[in-house]
């Protein structure tokens, strides 16, 4: 259900804006996309783990913060981070 180390750092290298950037919304963003998509596929094998899906709501909830952030700063960084993660809004 977790993101290992490995994947993080690729998500980093890859919308991080330098070398280490964690605190730049769209790598949060990235960050939060991979644990949301981990755990809608943990909840396709265990549909009633009602604990695991309030975490879920949570994430789904931040990230939508982060991207509201995003929008408010930078209309065309918005569009092209949720086109880069495959977000359909």
């Amino acid at each position: 259900m977790s993101i290992t180390s490995e994947r993080t750092l690729e998500l980093i290298k890859e919308y991080g804006s330098k070398e280490g950037d964690t605190g730049s919304p769209e790598v949060q963003i990235a960050l939060l996309t991979e644990r949301i998509i981990n755990l809608t596929e943990h909840f396709k094998t265990h549909a009633k783990d009602n604990h695991s899906r309030r975490g879920l709501l949570k994430l789904v909830s931040q990230r939508r913060h982060l991207l509201d952030y995003v929008k408010a700063k930078d209309e065309s960084r918005y569009q092209t981070l949720i086109k880069r993660l495959g977000l359909r809004r």
